[in-house]
């Protein structure tokens, strides 16, 4: 139903998804797992940014396999950024380290497709 919904409404629409029943579950389920991984792991910014749409130019645009490589990208990406964090005399927050790979990776995204 999301690769349906990425065609656009009426395209999905016609092909029978419940676009507005489909839009409200995909917000409420986002909603409660950003949630979720925020109570657990803290904020870290720039991960959902930088992960989806890495992988969605590495792999296109299919969610059948952008999702669950997203979930494991995303994992990914913050162990090798957890572990320099470990090495570095009077710590270094997480969140800080994901701000230092995620703040250029935003400015080249801006400059590759301006608004």
């Amino acid at each position: 139903p999301m690769n349906l919904l990425s065609l656009g409404e009426p395209s999905a629409q016609s092909l029978g998804v419940d676009v507005r029943r489909l839009r409200w579950q995909l917000i409420a389920l986002s909603t409660v797992l950003t949630a979720l991984a925020t109570a657990v792991g803290g904020v870290v910014g720039f991960v959902g940014l930088l992960v989806p749409h890495l992988l969605r130019l590495a792999f296109g645009p299919d969610h059948r396999r952008l999702l669950p490589l997203s979930m494991l990208g995303g994992a990914a990406l913050v162990l090798l950024c957890d572990l320099p964090t470990r090495f570095v005399p009077g710590g270094l927050r997480l969140g800080a380290m994901t701000a230092l790979i995620g703040g250029p990776f935003l400015l080249w995204m801006l400059r590759r497709n301006p608004c």
